[in-house]
């Protein structure tokens, strides 16, 4: 059984303070040398909503690929919370299949996200999980007749669009929840705790890295739906408008400037092996060696197959993922793509109150998880989603901080570090209240990780210090 630390040992043990007085760390367990837990609570959060509509609000789902079966299983799990009563999905099977899972009824079921609004509303919530160059016009009309909306990040292609979402809830009232999920992530609320806290004395700086993980890079952003920007959004917005939202939630000030560098440099025709061909099952010299080959990466594994909609018959499946590698983008060589998202990119970031922060997304890394260095007047905080380092400068001591075991468990099914679904449960909140102070994604806290994302891209391709102004 682990040892429980009356708050003088933990005091005397951690050795943190501030001018004298100590930081909040009740609730900390130790559970080895040097080792605590915290905790969220998260027996707390998952118990029954109590729902002032007297019933779970409903909600229609816009697109039933990942994100979408993502946060409807927060419904499964959930029902006395929020119940998903319709579908827009054109990909047939993918239709059947979140219709099944949530018994949708048969009148219930549309082909497009246009179909939903030429009938009158009939739920509380739209839930927009579609591509990016989907989001901006149907929020918009969801808003116009009176639904709340739940909108998965980027909230639009550009800076207009955005504002123009804004303006449109000023004027209609409406609760609209931006899926910046690592808000709700139980590392980033305990790291901006601390923070606020003065665990680190005040606050100067920030190192933040987003690892995309080589393979992930080749699958969405070379290979994958978001591998073209300019149908989608540049990939500081599609991938990573969730770290410049973190940074700028955690800083707790404005954005003044920001610069930024990167650029395609590896997954280019010029670097393509000699011997290879446009698809890697079509008798590509290098593909044993390769490891971006897609024989390895979908055929020889099922990590990744989760954008392909195989058949229930595990039987079937080989077939039916060597089909997609004859027939879709996922079966071509990552050198011979249409591709133009950077494989790097950097940005170098001034905050109110002479606070800086530099943020790197690099594609080309055996890991995955955001790193994060703080740096503060009297200590310094490292982490990496899973532990979190805090080091005080005048006890010399350190203390590495974990999430609760049982949080981790009640949030093991949920993605971004319990951030989904954490976010599902505000949402509830908020819609059933009607007040959006249940949420902190909301439009209005959110749109300007966006306008910084923007301007970063504007940074990059001019070389160009940019002013930002919200």
């Amino acid at each position: 059984m682990k040892k429980k630390l009356t708050r003088r040992e933990a005091l005397k043990t951690l050795g943190l303070t501030i001018g004298g007085a100590a930081i909040g760390i009740q609730g900390f367990s130790q559970v080895a040398d040097n080792k605590f837990e915290y905790s969220l609570g998260l027996d707390e959060v998952f118990k029954p909503i109590d729902n002032p509509l007297g019933r779970p609000i409903t909600a229609i789902t816009c697109g039933a690929g990942n994100r979408g079966n993502v946060y409807g299983g927060y419904a499964v799990n959930f029902p006395e919370q929020i119940k998903i009563i319709g579908v827009a999905e054109p990909i047939p099977i993918r239709n059947e299949r979140y219709t099944k899972i949530h018994q949708i009824p048969e009148e219930n079921r549309f082909r497009t996200w246009e179909d939903v609004f030429r009938r009158p509303k009939f739920a509380d919530v739209i839930i927009i999980t579609m591509p990016d160059n989907l989001h901006y016009v149907p929020c918009m009309k969801a808003l116009e007749m009176g639904y709340d909306v739940l909108l998965e990040k980027p909230m639009a292609q550009s800076e207009q669009e955005c504002r123009d979402i804004l303006s449109m809830v000023k004027k209609t009232g409406r609760i609209v929840a931006i899926c910046h999920v690592l808000r709700y992530s139980p590392y980033f609320i305990k790291m901006r705790k601390l923070i606020a806290e003065g665990a680190i004395g005040e606050l100067v700086s920030f190192q933040h890295m987003e690892p995309i993980y080589h393979i992930h890079m080749s699958h969405s952003y070379v290979r994958g739906n978001w591998h073209n920007s300019k149908e989608t959004t540049p990939i500081i917005l599609a991938k990573s408008c969730h770290d410049l939202d973190i940074l700028r939630w955690m800083i707790g000030k404005p954005c003044k400037s920001i610069a930024a560098m990167g650029d395609l440099k590896w997954f280019r025709k010029e670097n393509a092996p000699a011997g290879s061909t446009d698809r890697c099952m079509n008798g590509c010299a290098v593909e044993a060696s390769c490891p971006y080959s897609a024989l390895k990466v979908y055929a020889a594994s099922r990590d990744w197959t989760y954008v392909f909609d195989l058949p229930d018959d595990k039987d079937k499946q080989q077939d039916a993922v060597m089909e997609y590698l004859r027939t879709t983008n996922y079966g071509r060589c990552v050198y011979r793509m249409d591709n133009d998202q950077p494989d790097h990119y950097i940005t170098s970031i001034q905050f109110e109150d002479n606070i800086t922060a530099n943020f790197s997304m690099e594609a080309f890394t055996s890991y995955g998880g955001r790193r994060t260095r703080v740096m503060g007047s009297m200590g310094d905080m490292v982490g990496d989603m899973e532990e979190l380092t805090l080091t005080d400068f005048r006890t010399k001591k350190s203390v590495k901080l974990v999430p609760a075991a049982e949080d981790v468990d009640k949030l093991k099914t949920s993605g971004h570090g319990g951030g989904d679904w954490n976010l599902m449960r505000d949402f509830v909140l908020a819609v059933s209240n009607q007040d959006p102070k249940y949420l902190t994604s909301t439009i209005d806290q959110s749109i300007e990780s966006h306008v910084m994302g923007f301007a970063a891209e504007k940074s990059r391709t001019t070389g160009q210090i940019v002013q930002v102004r919200m």
